[in-house]
């Protein structure tokens, strides 16, 4: 676990930070956001022990990253922006080279490398140069690195940045897969992989922190209520006297109607909170009305960015 208070960075008379604090809960993947300039970076190089803070305090697995920083690092693998990669080694060479800087045991090492070399995919270039590899395969090194040593948490900026689709998707479950036994943070300015992966958001602005919550919470909150678009044939005013019976639906509105197929476009409206898609599927199932489409209409986390920030 990651705790983060009060925490305040000045560079002379520019104040960077200002009195940030936040908890990263034990196995959750935690996303932190921030438009450029908001202290986003200043706050990853605190929390890994690569700058000091001008006061409050960060603690990591309840070692305080300034007065234990052996201790509170060795629980941590980062992923910088630009990964800390040596160009005229090989894949294999460097995390022998990364594993001697983190005093992993010789005994066991090679079994180690082989474990995080498979989990990454990089097993086929592991002999070859890494001024030769891909950008794809540059970052998986990237984050291999942070692997070594088994660290409880990883800390990623921007890890899926330079990448094409295919490699994106393979990078984004690679992170899911290792969320299930690491504590994770994720910087990125790719909003869409924030969404599909994190469990809650940390979004900052102008140094301190704007919002702390799921992305569907803040996605409920700035929209008021929870919409619903319901696309379906059967006949309207059966369908709408139905929806509207359902615990926690608001309002109904009939968006697009055809009646020469009985095609409707409903927008429902729900409060409270609720979750009314399972009983929305079972009404429409019991009245023999077909779905064709159902979504949610809630703000992305892109909206709720640019909602959050630009205040």
């Amino acid at each position: 676990m990651i705790e983060i208070t009060n925490l305040v960075k000045n560079y002379g008379d520019k104040k960077a930070v200002r009195g940030i604090s936040f908890t990263v809960n034990d196995g959750e993947v935690l996303g932190f956001l921030g438009p450029n300039g908001a202290g986003k970076s200043t706050t990853m190089n605190i929390i890994t022990g690569f700058l000091s803070s001008t006061s409050g305090t960060v603690k990591v697995n309840g070692h305080d990253i300034l007065e234990e920083p052996e201790e509170a690092k060795k629980c941590i693998g980062y992923l910088p922006e630009l990964p800390p990669l040596y160009l005229d080694m090989t894949v294999l060479e460097y995390l022998n080279f990364i594993c001697d800087l983190k005093s992993v045991s010789r005994k066991g090492r090679k079994e180690h490398l082989a474990k995080i070399i498979s989990m990454v995919k990089i097993v086929d270039v592991a002999d070859r140069l890494i001024g030769n590899l891909s950008k794809g395969y540059k970052q998986r090194v990237g984050i291999a690195q942070a692997l070594v040593g088994d660290p409880d948490i990883l800390i990623l900026d921007e890890p899926t940045v330079g990448l094409d689709p295919n490699q994106i998707i393979e990078i984004r479950k690679l992170i899911k897969n290792l969320s299930a036994t690491k504590t994770i943070i994720i910087s990125s300015h790719i909003l869409s992989e924030v969404q599909a992966v994190c469990d809650r958001v940390v979004i900052i602005n102008k140094g301190k922190v704007a919002a702390i919550d799921t992305i569907t919470d803040l996605s409920k909150r700035l929209a008021g209520s929870s919409k619903l678009l319901l696309s379906c044939q059967g006949p309207v005013k059966d369908i709408v006297n139905s929806l509207r019976g359902i615990p926690g639906v608001s309002d109904t509105n009939v968006r697009n109607s055809d009646d020469q197929v009985h095609e409707i476009e409903i927008i429902v409206d729900g409060n409270g909170g609720a979750d009314v898609r399972r009983q929305i599927f079972y009404n429409m199932s019991k009245g023999g009305w077909p779905i064709l489409e159902f979504r949610s209409l809630d703000p992305t986390l892109e909206e709720i960015f640019l909602s959050i920030t630009s205040a």
